[in-house]
């Protein structure tokens, strides 16, 4: 019996000795087992690959198969690696010959003591996970990320007991899974990478599951739909936690401050993921975080200057861009020792730059920021001075102030910075020149001082050593290129502006040079020649090319020699013939205000069917325009306004489906408006002006609910103003019906378009009376003192701008910039009669009124006096009587006036404003007297006789302007900074403020000199 035990015991250990293979029966001869090798060559045989990929997987020994790895002593398969990865374009076409797919076959289940599985990287056409994965029970590996791989994740997973890391990412994922429940097996999990996996349906209690995973070290779940607070977990439950990944998600969160109680938190990424409330102070007494990424939660708040005062001990990126943080930057910045990566772009900080930067204590170097790569403070609201310690950082390779409100010169001290890649400076105030120094920044690949103040003469020793710059942004400075006609810059660019520079007035023959040019902005450059034919040599990788507002001149090659899909501005030159197509299609084509002639080529929607911007407007244009523009498919901008076009209007532009505006005014169009525009529901602004159209309006109009701006003036219109405007038009701003033959009453529905600021119904048929319920239109009834440019297009580099002329002060002035201001009616020259109903002085935002040339009777309301911000003013040529009422004498910005014609009666309010009116304003009313008038009035007391006439004014309101405007004078004290403080929300309560004064202080003495 003692043997026996003996013998077993000497069994047992020769079983450890020899690992588990010996146990179950085989035998080693020093290859693979042979059980193995057969279950490699069916997984094998299920795949789809390339011949190359398995080149090595051949011979008995399955050891020395490439992917396969063995347990040394056994030749046990513990590992396969197959994975398949790239990191360039080259390595991309290596990728897509070296990647599987097809079938993974069960006989993998027979690799029993398999550890380590990595398939990422492949492209398995969007099978499902295996369950049979959930059955290799001694897996600590599994890498699935990036393979195809689509459906739900199976349950089962969650037998892997053994599993330390689980990576089942995919930026184009379609696993998903309905909850986490099956995770609570995984009790050796250290990493779990899940990123883009779709988990909406998990619940908010995803991260109490995670939590009770023992030993979890890294969590990455980035993009995953999740959703619900993270703010009420407790902190021990994530005791070991190292690294946290959980950005791009919806968790509509306050912060959860339980993670300034992980001490063992290297890296935390929760950025753009709807987290509110204010960043923890205590983030930065972390004693071992590294990385913090919080950017993204626009409603996160904090103090920048207290935040950055804290310890950050070891930290090295720190990214809180696109925040609600405000305040400035403290000097204390200077002792983060290992910071090497700062961005705070995207805020609302305010202030200067701290002159001095705190020098650390505790580093190995003695200068502040000594580890500081990057550097991003744009977009936020600073002011100031940049600082000389920029040019101290020594180790600096991207620098970006962009988008501020900095101001003063460049520091030289920049041009030191010999690591530095990106300098961005643009959109600020920055004046002076560009230091010198910045000619030996050998490594600068990126240059942006747009849109500064800064002037002066740039030479070629500017960019003398400048051999890597492939970005150069000078534009909207005052800068003058002078580099000889042989100069050949060291660099070869790729993205060039510098519009508004001078650099004529011949075409820059340095850019012969240039043959990587992929965007070129030259516009309002001082160019006055014409393009020369090497241009056309180098241009074909250009993709945008703006070379507007200059003079260049002579004829365009046809086509035009650019890139795919090009962007073209050429607008506002001399350029004359025929107009050119670009040869491989375009998004952006502008050829505006030229000199162009000919017809529009017939098949330019075939040339262009990705266009999304077409303006030809202000040339010399004619014939008809093209059934091709149908094929614009994606177009929204179609400009072919002020040209010599004549025939109908192709219906064939209803295939535009996305077209928003379409501009077509000043023409000689003549037929009917296709009924077909109707179905362009995304139409936003439509100009027909100035043209031949005839018919009615069509019905299928009232599909066009995004309609803003509806401009049909002068043209042969008929039939009445339909009903279902007001119902029809809810977003219409302006409409313009005026110089046709429009009759009938206007229907009281006009009154529902509550969005509109323009209403021009003037020279027409109209008959009826003017409805009272126009006193309901709600947007004239809001005073208008914020300008808006009315702009449209899908770039904030190009743009179509609104535009309209409209009948003010007797003469038809033209509005773009201010046209949001604008709010008008004109109702003149048509047959309207009755009262003038005193519910349009509800309209407290007119800006002009014009109901002339009709025949309205009875009286102006004594309210009048509620439309203080009328400008214009005309009833001339009516039937109104009685007298005119004294409360017009406030009408303070009143600057045109026109009461002729009429049959009014009595003295003239001649007082406060109607001081600046000549006899020319009441010519025409043989009843009136008093100056400005030469009749005098026979009474002194008929003003008495006033009293019969409503008037709902206060009299001491009434005295309050009258001395104001003799003591300031209205043109100098009111006029004028009403206009300057439109535009300043702080001027005009400044301003008015100063008025309320100085109206209080000669009331008083009013009062005074009365008691007396």
């Amino acid at each position: 019996m003692e043997r026996i035990l003996v013998l077993g015991f000497i069994l047992a250990t020769l079983c450890l000795i020899t690992t588990e293979f010996a146990c179950n029966g085989d035998v080693h001869s020093g290859n693979c087992l042979e059980s193995d090798r057969e279950a490699l060559v069916d997984f094998k045989n299920g795949l789809k690959c390339s011949e190359n990929r398995f080149l090595s997987w051949k011979g008995s020994n399955c050891c020395h198969w490439e992917g396969i790895t063995c347990k040394n002593s056994t030749g046990i398969v513990i590992s396969i690696d197959l994975h398949n990865s790239y990191d360039s374009f080259s390595d991309y076409q290596n990728w897509s010959s070296m990647k599987l797919s097809g079938e993974i076959k069960p006989s993998l289940k027979k690799l029993k003591f398999l550890r380590y599985l990595d398939l990422s990287g492949n492209s398995f056409d969007d099978i499902s996970i295996p369950q049979f994965f959930g059955s290799l029970k001694n897996l600590q590996y599994l890498n699935l990320s990036n393979s195809g791989f689509s459906g739900a994740i199976p349950p089962n997973l969650g037998n892997l007991s053994n599993l330390q890391s689980l990576d089942l990412s995919s930026e184009f994922s379609y696993l998903w899974s309905d909850n986490l429940d099956w995770m609570a097996g995984l009790v050796s999990l250290k990493n779990l990478s899940m990123n883009h996996a779709n988990l909406s349906m998990v619940g908010p209690h995803w991260a109490g599951v995670l939590s009770k995973l023992p030993i979890l070290t890294e969590l990455h779940l980035l993009g995953c739909n999740l959703s619900g607070s993270i703010s009420s977990l407790g902190s021990s439950n994530f005791s070991s936690l190292s690294i946290l990944s959980i950005s791009q998600n919806a968790f509509n969160s306050k912060f959860p401050q339980w993670l300034v109680n992980i001490s063992s938190l290297v890296s935390i990424d929760i950025s753009n993921s709807e987290l509110w409330g204010r960043v923890p102070l205590a983030l930065s007494e972390l004693p071992n975080l590294q990385y913090l990424d919080l950017s993204g939660n626009k409603n996160l708040k904090g103090s920048c200057a207290q935040l950055l005062k804290g310890s950050w001990r070891r930290i090295e990126v720190l990214i809180l861009a696109s925040n609600n943080l405000h305040g400035t930057i403290p000097s204390s910045i200077g002792i983060l020792c290992n910071l090497k990566y700062l961005n705070l772009g995207f805020n609302n900080l305010t202030g200067s730059l701290p002159i001095f930067l705190e020098v650390p204590e505790n580093c190995s170097s003695e200068s502040p920021l000594p580890n500081l790569t990057y550097l991003s403070l744009s977009s936020n609201q600073l002011t100031g001075k940049l600082p000389e310690w920029l040019g101290e950082l020594e180790e600096l390779v991207e620098l970006r102030m962009d988008d501020n409100n900095l101001q003063g010169r460049i520091p030289a001290s920049l041009g030191t910075l010999q690591h530095l890649t990106n300098m961005w400076l643009g959109t600020n105030r920055l004046k002076g020149t560009l230091p010198d120094s910045f000619g030996q920044l050998s490594e600068l690949v990126y240059l942006d001082v747009s849109f500064n103040n800064l002037i002066g003469i740039l030479y070629e020793e500017n960019f003398s050593k400048l051999s890597k710059l492939k970005y150069l942004l000078l534009s909207s400075n005052s800068f003058t290129l002078n580099v000889s006609s042989h100069w050949v810059p060291p660099f070869q660019i790729h993205f060039l502006e510098m519009g508004s520079c001078h650099l004529g007035p011949s075409f820059p023959p340095w850019l012969k040079s240039q043959k990587e040019v992929e965007y070129l902005v030259l516009s309002n450059a001082s160019i006055s020649s014409s393009i020369p034919n090497w241009f056309w040599n180098i241009s074909s990788n250009i993709g945008w090319v703006n070379l507007s507002l200059n003079h260049l001149q002579g004829q365009l090659p046809n086509p035009l020699n650019l890139g795919p899909f090009a962007s073209i501005d050429f607008s506002s030159n001399l350029f004359q013939g025929p107009t050119p197509l670009p040869n491989r299609g375009a998004y952006l084509l502008d050829l505006s205000d030229n000199k162009f002639s000919g017809p529009i080529p017939q098949r330019i929607g075939e040339f262009m069917p990705e266009l999304w911007f077409l303006s030809l407007s202000d040339n010399e244009i004619k014939g008809t325009i093209p059934a091709s523009v149908g094929h614009m498919w994606n177009v929204e901008v179609i400009d072919l306004s002020r040209n010599e076009l004549v025939g109908s209007i192709p219906s064939t532009i209803n295939n535009c489906s996305n077209l928003r505006i379409l501009d077509l005014g000043y023409n000689g169009l003549s037929g009917m408006i296709p009924v077909s525009l109707g179905k362009l529901k995304q139409l936003r602004s439509l100009h027909l002006n100035k043209n031949k159209l005839s018919g009615e309006l069509p019905p299928s109009f009232q599909h066009l609910s995004n309609l803003e701006t509806l401009d049909l003036s002068y043209n042969k219109l008929s039939g009445s103003i339909p009903s279902w405007m007001g119902a029809a038009f809810s977003h219409l701003r302006i409409l313009n019906l005026r110089s046709n033959a429009f009759s009938g009453e206007l229907p009281s529905d006009v009154s529902n378009l509550h969005s509109l600021h323009v209403l021009d119904l003037a020279e027409n048929h109209l008959t009826g009376t003017i409805p009272a319920i126009l006193g309901d239109l709600k947007a004239m009834a809001e005073e208008q003192n914020k300008n808006q440019y009315l702009l449209y297009g899908m770039s904030s580099v190009h743009y179509y701008e609104e535009s309209l002329f409209v009948n003010a002060k007797g003469q038809v002035l033209e509005y773009t910039k201010t046209l949001s201001l604008v709010v008008s009616i004109d109702l003149s020259h048509n047959n309207l009669s009755g009262d003038l109903p005193k519910e349009i002085t509800n309209l407290f935002g007119l800006v002009v009124l014009n109901l002339s040339k009709n025949h309205i009777s009875g009286q102006i309301p004594g309210s009048i006096w509620r439309l203080h911000q009328l400008l214009s003013f005309d009833l001339s040529s009516n039937k109104l009587s009685g007298t005119i009422p004294p409360s017009m004498s406030s009408l303070t910005f009143l600057s045109y006036l026109n009461l002729s014609n009429n049959n009014f009666s009595g003295k003239i309010p001649f007082m406060g404003q109607m001081t600046t009116f000549t006899e020319t304003a009441f010519a025409g009313n043989p009843n009136l007297c008093g100056a400005p008038l030469v009749a005098k009035c026979q009474d002194e007391g008929l003003d008495k006789g006033q009293s019969d006439v409503e008037d709902e004014t206060d009299n001491n309101f009434i005295d309050q302007w009258f001395y104001l405007s003799v003591g300031l004078g209205f043109a100098v004290g009111v006029l004028v900074p009403f206009f300057i403080c439109t535009f300043s929300k702080s001027c005009y309560e400044v301003y008015f403020g100063f008025v309320n004064k100085i109206v209080g202080k000669l009331v008083w003495l009013k009062r005074r000199a009365n008691r007396s």
